[in-house]
């Protein structure tokens, strides 16, 4: 069962979700930056028609994508066990689920952003996106009912 975060418990956890997810995004280009160099590689080997591969520097590379994957999954990890979705990492999107006239919708924020300005429902996504106004503040509570 998700948890659902009033507004006001999602602003509290704001600053360590960024941290955490602006650390994820650095993984995640690491991460990616190792696989597309060992792709590179592979790709040049096929191309010359069995060029010796540096063995070492693809070790290297994959012993670098791996750490970053594993760490990169123990953030995710931590993330997730405090109630927050995370969304994209290539733009630091992450959704904190809350209840919106008693039905699920997403609170959303993502890197860059000084506050949690936003919520779309379940199905519209980012695109979706629609202003925190008044009338959503008065009608929308978290898991306390608050």
């Amino acid at each position: 069962m998700p948890r659902y975060f009033h507004i006001d418990e999602a602003r509290k956890l704001l600053g360590a979700v960024d941290r955490l997810i602006g650390r994820a995004c650095l993984l995640k280009e690491e991460h990616d930056s190792s696989a597309q160099q060992m792709q590179a590689m592979q790709q040049r080997v096929a191309e010359m028609g069995g060029v010796i591969l540096d063995r070492r520097r693809m070790a290297e590379h994959r012993s670098r994508r791996e750490e970053a994957a594993a760490e990169l999954k123990a953030i995710i990890d931590q993330v997730h066990e405090m109630g927050v979705q995370v969304k994209d990492l290539d733009i630091g999107l992450v959704d904190f689920p809350t209840l919106y006239r008693d039905q699920e919708v997403l609170l959303c924020w993502k890197r860059g952003e000084q506050d949690i300005e936003y919520w779309h429902g379940l199905e519209e996504g980012f695109r979706g996106r629609k202003a925190i106004d008044r009338e959503f503040l008065d009608n929308h509570h978290g898991d306390a009912g608050d």
